[in-house]
């Protein structure tokens, strides 16, 4: 038996755990867990690495673009007709029209299938700039406000670089596989549990190695592997949590939506050991953001 797992994302636990002791058997070829939610990105990712005769390329332009993305190269197949390479280049350049000009932002974009993380009946709508349900009353965020939050979070004195990073809402866990290959170490906490293991079945084929995931409360952070070069809140609250504020490194940016009815989207620049900058960039609009687990 072996005592190490092969699956990706890898837990949290296996960085800052120490091994309990046990071993688990492991199946030759890991299953997906069976989850309480009516996505099937999972079965789209086997469905499409079925068709496909190339089963691990690049999703817009070759090889080149994921390259250009980042050190940590995420595996993709090739999307069915209906959600081709096309209709994903297409929805980057609209997100380039909107304003993102970030080049490294906008290559891992391109090639971070979405239409795996929506259920199946979704897949065609994929690509349109909007929100879309992933149940539990969540959504997937509209392909623009990824690409913004990331953008800004990237914008730091360090030259954009991005060792640790914190997401706050992994949801179906699309946001996370963009910030891979943005980011060195990408941390993310769910607070529903069905959710925690959507994203894991979802991101679970494409073989993301420096990707994190944890169930937990999302409010207290994760001090335990802080501080962070970058942290992105997916919900918004009234206000953002000081545990949050407290783990993000100096000269680190954190990029949340703030507010209730109205909601704007705010970075937050942490300058020195007690002193924090804030900006308003724009109106935006979020699930809110909640305490404790379910």
């Amino acid at each position: 038996m072996s005592g190490k797992d092969k699956r990706f994302p890898l837990p949290l636990s296996s960085v800052v755990d120490k091994p309990s002791g046990r071993s688990q058997a492991q199946p030759s070829r890991p299953m997906a867990p069976r989850v309480a939610t009516p996505q099937t990105a999972t079965q789209n990712a086997a469905l499409s690495l079925s068709r496909s005769s190339a089963p691990v390329i690049d999703a817009v332009q070759g090889r080149s673009v994921l390259r250009a993305a980042a050190s940590n190269p995420v595996q993709i197949v090739r999307p069915e007709p209906m959600v081709s390479d096309a209709v994903r280049a297409a929805m980057v350049a609209r997100v380039a029209k909107q304003g993102v000009k970030d080049a490294k932002v906008l290559a891992a974009m391109s090639a971070v299938p979405r239409h795996l993380f929506v259920e199946q009946g979704l897949s065609g709508q994929a690509y349109v700039d909007a929100s879309l349900p992933i149940g539990h009353h969540q959504t997937i965020s509209q392909p623009y406000i990824v690409a913004r939050m990331i953008e800004v979070m990237r914008a730091n004195a360090n030259g954009g670089a991005l060792n640790k990073v914190l997401e706050i809402g992994t949801g179906c866990g699309y946001q996370a596989a963009v910030l891979s290959l943005v980011a060195k170490e990408v941390y993310s906490i769910e607070r529903i549990k069905p959710l925690h293991e959507l994203a894991k079945s979802n991101l679970r084929p494409l073989r993301i190695a420096n990707i994190r995931l944890q169930y937990g409360d999302g409010m207290l952070g994760l001090p335990q592997v802080a501080p962070f070069d970058g942290i992105i809140l997916a919900a918004a609250g009234m206000e953002v949590p000081q545990a949050l504020l407290d783990q993000l490194s100096i000269g680190g940016r954190l990029v949340a939506p703030v507010g209730a009815q109205r909601q704007v989207l705010q970075l937050i620049e942490r300058v020195s050991k007690f002193e924090w900058t804030n900006t308003t960039l724009e109106d935006c609009h979020f699930v809110p953001l909640r305490p404790g687990v379910v």
